[in-house]
């Protein structure tokens, strides 16, 4: 009964876009594995494959159905799709969904590259659904898999800032998150999304905005893995602050 989850997908596509079409599937999803009676298939959203960890509407499951859709116009952007970004987002599931979900999100992702999606008309859904700073957690790891194959390309950079701006995220957001991680001087004022002559005041003000919308307790509502990448994100945020004020000597 596999189909059921596929007409599920398609019908959501239908009536409610991208978006609707990832709840449809899951939907389908579920219907499935009460009518094959197996309750051991594993299902997106869930925990180990028999109950839904959340509603379809929770924030989870929309980060979940965000995430999938955006990857799939950010691996498609330069008109490749690289081993290396499809196996970072097989460990994003890996990791918060356990391993049953990796062969549904790649099933998801092959009919996603299938369509023309809009990028635009999906972006404005992520923003009416999904608060601000788990929409900055989401650009993250789009940038993630912008960087997997160890280079991004301009194509990519252009549709990750799309992205940014249908979700109502401002452009030097897209540069701050790609230079995360950086060595230089250059990198670490991207990073604070300021410019090399700010004043020590603005720079400190600029540092505390910053740890303030990126901060991990504001995406802990989508899992300890999301928190802790969100972590490490602001662990590069306080390394490049600390490098400029090393270099300014305050």
């Amino acid at each position: 009964m596999a189909n059921t989850r596929w007409f599920g997908g398609f019908v959501g596509w239908m009536f409610g876009g991208p978006l609707g079409a990832l709840l449809g599937f899951v939907i389908g999803s579920l219907v499935d594995s009460f009518t094959d009676g197996d309750s051991s298939q594993g299902f997106i959203g869930s925990d180990n494959g028999t109950e839904p960890r959340r509603t379809a509407t929770s924030d989870r499951d929309n980060f979940l159905f965000s995430l999938l859709v955006m990857s799939a116009c950010v691996i498609k952007a330069d008109g490749k799709i690289m081993h290396s970004e499809m196996e970072y987002v097989r460990r994003f599931f890996r990791q918060n969904f356990g391993e049953q979900s990796v062969s549904q999100a790649e099933q998801i992702l092959l009919q996603l590259f299938k369509h023309d999606i809009e990028v635009e008309a999906c972006g404005a859904q992520v923003a009416a659904n999904i608060d601000y700073s788990q929409r900055l957690q989401l650009l993250s790891y789009l940038v993630g898999i912008a960087q997997a194959d160890g280079k991004v390309s301009s194509d990519e950079i252009i549709m990750l800032r799309r992205i940014a701006q249908s979700m109502r995220l401002a452009a030097n957001e897209v540069d701050s998150l790609l230079n995360m991680g950086g060595t230089s001087l250059e990198d670490a004022y991207k990073v604070l999304e300021v410019a090399s002559d700010v004043s020590n005041e603005d720079l400190r003000r600029a540092y505390k905005k910053l740890v303030l919308k990126h901060h991990p307790d504001r995406v802990a509502s989508l899992g300890e893995d999301v928190r802790k990448a969100a972590e490490e994100k602001l662990k590069k945020i306080n390394e490049a602050y600390d490098r400029i004020c090393k270099e300014r000597g305050i």
